[in-house]
């Protein structure tokens, strides 16, 4: 047996052998080389059999208790105007039988295959192409600015917030009343605004003190409190003087007389003794500090290297670092400093230096009391003047503006408003206070969603329609400019759903979304 596996190996490698000198000489064949060695017999052209020839199984019979899903040809808002509330045939998309998208308010669509744009998204193009209507009645061709927006979690001012954004323009947008409580939803909002732009909720907009704050800080950048290096270095100084009094390095406690023991007068007995004891387990107190050395000889240069120690120190203890000092001591600090000033190191010369302009770029690391503003030389993102307000019309805010407007004398107004409930009162302040601030500044206010007394509806155009198109495309990461929250309903599965759905959309506080049926 051991022969005949040995012979069977070496007539396997004589294979392999020729097997590769084949495949390398194949195109040049070497002189004289011959075909003569005979084959093991094991070798030939029947020696693998093919398998046997096998049929596809046959397909697994369905599963009764499973659902196939129909497939969805129309997608549909709801019109919360018509009585009862029904879904809405203008807010509608729907599949022609050629395969391309009708709109109910736009007619058929030109729309790119490849663009991917969901059904349930056009069927809100008419509120998107609202949006983009309004962005441009206000801020057509202007580079920066800053845009209102009342009622910016409904459909038509988000798309105006997005769209806005999209352009570089800054977006202050105050959330309606029945969304303002979603926290994350407020949240979420933010992040579709440029900076220094901002979203807040409907009940900080009422105060029309703090949203004009918060429009102007938007518009002309967040005012920076600058730093007196001399001021701060002085007030430091105070506090090591008051700190020394209370805690001197003989006597740990402080006098027990400065103190009221409201209802505990007999504590004040052994006040000394047990604050004595208590603080003997920490590090000792102040030395002695002369006044008027300290003011003459702690400069703000020394000041800037005690803050550089003591901010070294406090790290080292939070981190566990082993370099920390057991016993390191501020005051004490502070008295070596006043008696034997520390030379000022290179870092501190570059804050020096970007103080008084003469040399170099000062990088700061940490606060620098020398360079003479709390920025360091980051300027504040500013968002330009108020371009204009759009509002979006609410159910609460239309009845409050109708009834104020049916309204002829003040007094009048006054007890319509009195006579209105806490959401429609709301809603007609926070829309006010935007107003205002756009009137006040002389630029145009319009509304979308619904008509308010008084200002004027925008009308999207076909160019209007393109754009909202456009922002809904979805590029090449899966995103795209112009985004909604949906809640859609399947009524092409259960149409119980679409019955469903008008009652959901009925609810005080809906929630941030937009309910979609598809059929």
């Amino acid at each position: 047996m051991a022969s005949a596996s040995i012979t069977a190996r070496a007539a396997y490698r004589t294979f392999l052998k020729r097997t590769v000198q084949v495949r390398v000489l194949s195109t040049n064949p070497k002189d004289g080389y011959t075909w003569d060695e005979p084959m093991h017999p094991n070798y030939g052209i029947d020696s693998v059999k093919p398998p046997k020839h096998w049929a596809m199984p046959p397909d697994a019979p369905d599963d009764p208790m499973a659902y196939n899903r129909k497939p969805v040809t129309s997608a549909h808002a709801i019109d919360l105007n018509a009585n009862p509330p029904k879904l809405s045939a203008k807010d509608s998309a729907a599949l022609s039988p050629s395969g391309t998208v009708v709109h109910g308010r736009f007619g058929e669509l030109s729309i790119d295959p490849d663009a991917g744009i969901p059904l349930e998204y056009i069927a809100l193009l008419g509120p998107a192409s609202e949006g983009a209507a309004a962005v441009r009645t206000i801020a057509s061709g202007a580079e920066n600015g800053t845009v209102l927006v009342y009622g910016a979690g409904d459909s038509a001012a988000m798309a105006a917030v997005q769209l806005a954004s999209s352009k570089g323009l800054a977006v202050v947008g105050v959330v309606a009343g029945h969304q303002s409580g979603n926290n994350e939803f407020v949240d979420t909002m933010k992040t579709m605004t440029n900076e220094p732009g901002t979203i807040v909720p409907e009940e900080l907009a009422i105060v029309k003190g703090l949203v004009r704050d918060i429009v102007d800080a938007t518009v002309n950048g967040e005012e920076q409190d600058s730093v007196d290096p001399d001021a701060s270095v002085a007030e430091f100084q105070k506090n090591v003087l008051e700190y020394a009094k209370y805690f001197p390095e003989a006597n740990l406690s402080p006098n027990p007389e400065d103190y009221t023991f409201a209802g505990k007068e007999k504590d004040r007995k052994y006040f000394d003794e047990n604050i004595t004891a208590y603080l003997s387990q920490f590090q000792k107190g102040s030395p002695s500090i002369d006044e008027v050395v300290l003011k003459e000889a702690f400069t703000k240069e020394q000041y800037a290297i005690f803050k550089s120690k003591f901010g070294k120190q406090t790290t080292a203890v939070i981190t566990g670092d082993d370099n920390a000092f057991d016993d390191f001591n501020p005051a004490e600090f502070v008295k070596n400093m006043t008696e034997s000033p520390e030379p000022i190191s290179d870092y501190l010369k570059n804050q020096t230096h970007a103080l008084d302009g003469s040399s170099g770029e000062f990088v700061p690391y940490e606060f620098s009391i020398l360079k003479n503003q709390s920025t360091n030389g980051i300027d504040t993102v500013k968002g330009g003047p108020v371009l204009g307000a759009v509002v979006n019309v609410t159910s609460d805010l239309s009845i409050a503006a109708e009834a104020v407007a049916k309204a002829k004398t003040l007094r009048e107004k006054a007890e319509a408003l009195q006579f209105l409930t806490e959401s429609q009162k709301n809603a007609f302040a926070a829309a006010s206070s935007i107003v205002a601030i756009a009137k006040v500044a002389g630029k145009p206010v319009v509304t979308v969603g619904g008509t308010l007394p008084g200002m004027d509806t925008v009308k999207p155009t076909d160019s209007d329609v393109k754009e909202a198109l456009s922002a809904m495309e979805l590029e090449d990461d899966g995103s795209s400019t112009l985004n909604y929250f949906l809640q859609v309903y399947r009524a092409s599965d259960y149409p119980v759903y679409a019955e469903y759905a008008i009652h959901r959309s009925q609810e005080e506080l809906s929630g941030p979304r937009q309910i979609i049926v598809t059929k």
